[in-house]
């Protein structure tokens, strides 16, 4: 683990989301030496209660959802549906950076929180929101005020269309990245944000919508339509412009191989033991060998089934672009993902032994930053963080006798 602070050391962020997509961005945000601020509701984050629990955790505090998105972030519980809530949060927003919220639109605003009311006691306060389809302080999306989760923007913003097994199936991407791939956009904006902030004085409102970021991710479905009148449709584990570019059975599993570069064909080719498609006037192009992918595909399946996973990363890794296709356990056991730190042990409350969780995989040569706290416990830091904005303890008393904090 780093024990760097980190880049972004001195930036205070104040995040007040839940679920996956924000408290995604804010932890990108953490790991780099942010002072993120996770201000929850009394009940908490409800990915608190999800789990999966430790089989010995008698604690349930949170479990593997909440520590996977949450690590180096401090927790305040206010309630911000009390006027002494919100003024707890007010002064907070004074004393930070960035406020981030992932809100249905307009929540913020009846509670009397909005962009508008937070800038004017903080003008360089940088307000970043992700929502299903945006908000109307950029644009208006006629869907604006619609709910969304992963699966909604996955389909709306294209990769569903053009995932699955064959041209009639559509499906759903593993991973939620209906979700990751905003919060990261908006990791992005708010750096962007931020970095304008500390020029001008001036801070400003950072939109981003899941469909919209999906479909950025989706960009080639764009020009594909737009060069040839193509639309694009689930084309199995291979690739429409690339050949040999895909996923092939091996005798134990399944690999990956791309070698769509003439010089890497050709280095393949001598690999499988097949001079003669090296030389095949069918095959010397990767445009040629995109006209008669059928034919490539099956050779190189030929050559593949007839090897393990091990067999063939001693045959062709570091020689041509492969790669085996791994689960968990693959990954845990593969030293590269120790030596670069991927795999993390963490400190789990109420569990006797720590769990392990992915690390950061931006690294900074000189503030490396990384793991460096569990995710908190619910209101673990509330009294803490309100002492430093000017709170005194009969205060703090008052307020939890008052059920504000936690």
């Amino acid at each position: 683990m780093s024990v760097s602070g980190g880049a972004l050391e001195g930036l205070r962020v104040l995040d007040l989301t839940q679920m996956l997509s924000g408290p995604f961005c804010t932890q990108m945000l953490a790991d780099q030496g942010a002072e993120v601020i996770k201000v929850e509701p009394i009940a908490g984050d409800y990915t608190r209660t999800v789990g999966p629990f430790r089989s010995d955790d008698q604690m349930r505090s949170y479990g593997g959802y909440f520590q996977s998105v949450n690590r180096n972030k401090l927790s305040v519980v206010l309630d911000l549906k009390n006027p002494a809530g919100r003024e707890a949060l007010l002064r907070l927003v004074a004393k930070s950076d960035v406020v981030v919220e992932n809100f249905r639109a307009g929540v913020m605003d009846r509670l009397g929180l909005s962009f508008e009311a937070l800038r004017a006691g903080n003008p360089r306060l940088v307000y970043a929101a992700i929502r299903g389809f945006g908000d109307v302080t950029t644009a208006a999306s006629p869907y604006v005020d619609w709910p969304a989760y992963d699966v909604v923007a996955q389909a709306m913003g294209g990769v569903m269309a053009i995932t699955g097994p064959d041209a009639e199936t559509p499906l759903k991407v593993g991973p939620g990245i209906g979700d990751l791939v905003p919060a990261m956009m908006c990791a992005f904006g708010i750096l962007s944000a931020v970095y304008r902030a500390q020029r001008t004085g001036q801070g400003q409102f950072v939109d981003v919508a899941m469909v919209d970021s999906v479909l950025a991710l989706c960009e080639r479905i764009l020009y594909q339509y737009s060069y040839q009148g193509k639309v694009a449709h689930p084309e199995g584990n291979h690739h429409p412009l690339l050949c040999p570019f895909g996923m092939f059975a091996a005798r134990d599993g399944w690999v990956t191989i791309s070698c769509p570069s003439d010089d890497f064909w050709q280095l393949f080719c001598t690999l499988m033991n097949r001079p003669d498609m090296a030389v095949d006037s069918r095959f010397s192009t990767n445009a040629m060998r995109v006209e008669n992918a059928e034919t490539v595909c099956a050779a190189v399946t030929e050559f593949t089934i007839r090897h393990s996973k091990k067999e063939l990363m001693q045959i062709l890794g570091g020689s041509v672009p492969f790669g085996p296709v791994y689960d968990v356990r693959d990954i845990i056991e593969d030293q590269h993902f120790r030596a670069r730190e991927m795999v993390v042990e963490v400190e789990q409350p109420g569990s006797s032994t720590p769990v392990l969780i992915a690390g950061v995989p931006i690294r900074l040569s000189e503030t490396p930053g990384g793991v460096r706290r569990r995710a908190p416990l619910l209101g673990e830091h509330t009294r803490s963080i309100l002492s430093s904005v000017g709170y005194n303890a009969q205060q703090l008393d008052q307020l939890s006798a008052d059920g504000i904090i936690v």
